[in-house]
Order: C-alpha cells, then structure tokens, then sequence
C-alpha cells in the first residue's frame, strides 16, 4: 500500500478508519476480492489491517503463531477443521499457532489480524 508511516517505534499510534479508506482507495481494492495494510510490525508481533469483499475467501491456510481476528466492520464465517464461527462487528476470536483455517467474507467485511511471531535470536 501506498503512503510513508511507521509500524515499529517505542510507540505507534493507529489511525484505523485513516487506514480503512486508504486500503479502499487503492488500486488492489478496486480489482481484487481483497486489500490488506500492515500497521505494526515488530518482533514478535504483527497488526495487519484487512478488507475483503462479499464472498471473498482466504483459502485453508496456517499461522506459526497464536493469531486473533477482530471483525471492524461487516461478518465473516472463520472455518476450522474442527469448528465454524461468525463472527460480527465488534466481535472476535483468538486461535493457536499450526491450526489449519479458512475466512470468508459473508459481506463487505474490515478486520484487525494480530499475530504472533517469532523472536529473533
């Protein structure tokens, strides 16, 4: 995504909706099912702010760290092989590392994607 900002300092300070119209005014936006910012960074964590269009879908795919989902604006469906979960704004999950899953987007949908991640040595 375009635009200068910082994601590692001692403090960062978000601007979420600033966030979600940039990722709506881009180009990816506009010609995929999908866009996604990342708004921190650092070791061992990661804050990635994603949008997804009605019936966009992140096939089965795994995290190596414990992640949690925080739905902004709109539902999602968040499927494991185990169990299934909508969830609505304002609500979320958290899951553990290496647990396969999938997420669609049940309508136009904005969710916060934390993740861990591993500490450098």
């Amino acid at each position: 995504p375009k635009g200068d900002r910082m994601i590692d300092a001692t403090l960062v300070s978000i601007d979420l909706p600033f966030f979600v119209k940039q990722i709506k005014d881009e180009t990816a936006w506009q010609n995929t099912d999908r866009n996604a910012i990342t708004v921190f960074k650092t070791n061992g964590l990661r804050i990635v702010l994603i949008a997804l269009h009605e019936g966009a879908e992140m096939v089965r795919h795994t995290a190596d760290g414990i992640i949690s989902v925080q739905v902004l604006v709109g539902r999602l469906q968040f499927n494991t092989d185990q169990q299934s979960v909508e969830l609505n704004k304002g609500e979320m999950l958290a899951l553990h590392e290496r647990i396969p899953h999938s997420v669609l987007a049940l309508k136009e949908t904005v969710f916060l994607l934390t993740l861990t991640t591993t500490l450098e040595e």
